[in-house]
């Protein structure tokens, strides 16, 4: 009986275990950093897929604000001022979003609450930094979001769109 009561326990407590399990995220965290300017950049997101869905004005609305990943807001850390488009973005970590629009030129926005999920208590009271931004046509599907850090600043590279932020 005793025997009996251990097993059926042990049985209970692995099963309990196993279904409070966290499943994995579809959209993996990512991290970048390098070098710009002589500060020190790093670029943490979630990295969704296309996933064979319509990304731009229809995942990704037109005209909204957008935290330029999945999951949390997407954050960007320099440990020196910079300039960003010819604005001053003053050494800190940032929320990073975007908002996309249909044509034309997109705005860039460095907001100073960056520990926050999405863009939905979003505050453009608390934006350090707006600057406008030009998307440019990939030749290839970028299947998975991505940043990228190279000597003109960095990119947001996502579907059929490149979005480069010039740091000078």
């Amino acid at each position: 009986m005793k025997t009996m009561f251990i097993l059926m326990a042990t049985v209970g407590i692995s099963i309990a275990a196993f279904s409070q399990t966290p499943k994995p995220r579809l959209s993996q965290p990512e991290s970048v950093t390098g070098k710009l300017t002589n500060a020190n950049i790093t670029i943490d997101y979630s990295s969704p897929s296309v996933n064979g869905r319509k990304i731009w004005g229809c995942l990704v609305p037109y005209d909204s604000v957008w935290r330029a990943g999945a999951n949390e807001a997407t954050t960007f850390e320099t440990d020196k001022d910079i300039y960003i488009a010819g604005g001053l973005l003053p050494a800190g970590k940032y929320g990073f979003f975007l908002i996309p629009k249909q044509n034309g030129k997109w705005t860039a926005v460095f907001n100073k609450v960056w520990k926050q999920w999405g863009s939905f208590k979003y505050d453009a009271t608390q934006d350090q930094l707006r600057v406008e931004v030009t998307p440019e046509t990939l030749k290839n599907n970028q299947e998975m979001l991505v940043y990228n850090i190279n000597t003109t600043g960095f990119s947001l590279d996502w579907e059929m769109l490149s979005i480069p932020v010039t740091v000078n």
